[in-house]
């Protein structure tokens, strides 16, 4: 059963009645009826038991949602896998459906070692989500998540839950993370105070996390407006560059286009191989839903950098 703590539950009812005025703009540019609509499925369904542990495999799930096997942890960033995201309230989800649906299924998806969330938006820390996940493995999951955004799910039945500012690392299960900053915003509900707005004491932050192990280096972007804010940042360049495409029509000031998502992989890190995310999964913005991956398709030839994969559903493997 899930469990709501009794100091949560104000604050989620009266963001429930407000919700329809208070959800971030990208929520209420496509925020859809609560009826039933027809989802298009990935059409291809990756196989983590046929992953190996001397190997990097690497799965697109849904929108920021990826599975990754770092040489045999398994990692699940920004974990969303029920149709709609939004205001969680005793098991309901009010807001936007999905347009794609997830390429795994909850049951499907191995007990992750460690959960990876980059901020506190309800496209990235989907609760419901969060919650099925603890109470299916209760104890047995590692998260980390931004500066100043545990609390949303401290109540979760977590092995370890960490904060990570920017600059900072942290090693665990034989992994070193460090989150980095990027151009984003960080509050979940429109009263709080964010980083963005200069409260970088008690505002949310945001993450890109740079993971490494075994002399391999990954990217993972969260969520980022173009900006050269990781220009000098890492020591050296990354193998792999996990980065957002979707959502930058109208939203630049938060998001990138493909060709800034490349130019940022390929330029300021000096990324190998390049995997999108965070497009064809939710219409967030208002260019049309497949037009994030046509660019990037077209577009990468430009840059030295490869596409590792570019659809919903498809695995990088890195030997």
């Amino acid at each position: 059963m899930i469990k709501i703590k009794r100091r949560n539950f104000i604050e989620r009812g009266f963001a429930v009645v407000i919700s329809t005025i208070l959800l971030p703009p990208f929520f209420l540019n496509r925020v859809q009826s609560f009826g039933k609509t027809k989802l298009i499925e990935s059409g291809t369904k990756p196989s983590p038991s046929l992953w190996k542990d001397t190997e990097i495999n690497i799965a697109w799930i849904g929108h920021s949602t990826m599975l990754i096997n770092f040489f045999g942890t398994i990692i699940l960033t920004d974990p969303v896998l029920f149709e709609r995201i939004g205001l969680y309230f005793f098991g309901l989800v009010f807001g936007p459906n999905r347009y794609t649906l997830p390429a795994l299924e909850l049951d499907e998806i191995p007990k992750p070692d460690l959960v990876l969330i980059s901020h506190a938006h309800m496209d990235h820390m989907d609760y419901k989500t969060l919650v099925c996940l603890t109470n299916k493995y209760p104890g047995m999951i590692d998260c980390i998540t931004a500066y100043n955004t545990s609390d949303v799910i401290s109540d979760l039945e977590w092995k370890s839950l960490s904060e990570l500012d920017w600059g900072k690392e942290k090693e665990v299960i034989g992994i070193k993370f460090k989150a980095l900053e990027v151009k984003h915003f960080g509050w979940r509900y429109p009263w709080e105070k964010d980083r963005s707005k200069g409260f970088m004491i008690d505002g949310r932050s945001y993450n890109a996390y740079l993971i490494e192990k075994n002399g391999k280096r990954i990217l993972f972007g969260g969520d980022m407006a173009y900006s050269e804010k990781l220009v000098g940042v890492l020591e050296k360049p990354v193998d792999i560059a996990l980065m957002s495409i979707g959502a930058y029509n109208p939203w630049r000031h938060n998001h990138c286009n493909p060709e800034e998502a490349l130019i940022m992989a390929s330029e300021q890190i000096g990324a190998d191989y390049f995997v999108p995310m965070h497009c064809n999964t939710f219409k967030q913005g208002v260019e049309p839903i497949d037009e994030p991956r046509q660019w990037l398709m077209d577009s990468y030839g430009k840059y030295n950098i490869n596409v590792g994969l570019n659809r919903i559903g498809e695995t990088f493997n890195l030997s």
